[in-house]
């Protein structure tokens, strides 16, 4: 598994370019995984967060954003399967400053791009924090 903390895909984290991928990409990532980066998101965005914390956020998310990595995000069924894994990893390290305000606000976004949050998929990644 490749290093989520990497430079190389820090350097690909631009709040733009994470956003327009949510968009366009929300239905075919699954709400899992549109959840889990929106968990990062609004932690990245809390002013408590450490630096170190925030660097870890960002690889994460740059590793979501680039267009190539260890498995292109274009193939059925397995394109974010890689992404997964990283944002998930990510998210274990971040978890002790993600808080219930971060996950309302992950939680709202999500309904308003799906129409209506699965709470299963949202409890199933609640469950690992």
């Amino acid at each position: 598994m490749t290093k989520i903390h990497d430079d190389s895909y820090s350097n690909q984290y631009n709040q733009k370019v994470l956003i327009e991928k949510l968009k366009k990409n929300t239905v075919k990532a699954g709400q899992k995984l549109v959840y889990t980066v929106l968990l990062l998101y609004y932690t990245l965005q809390k002013d408590n967060v450490p630096l170190k914390v925030k660097a870890t956020i960002i690889g994460a998310l740059g590793y979501f954003i680039a267009p190539f990595d260890a498995i292109p995000d274009f193939l059925p069924m397995i394109g974010y399967t890689d992404d997964f894994g990283a944002l998930m990893m990510a998210l274990a390290a971040v978890s002790m400053y993600i808080d219930s305000e971060v996950k309302n606000k992950a939680k709202t976004q999500l309904a308003s791009w799906f129409g209506e949050a699965s709470e299963n998929d949202i409890d199933e990644i609640n469950g690992k924090l």
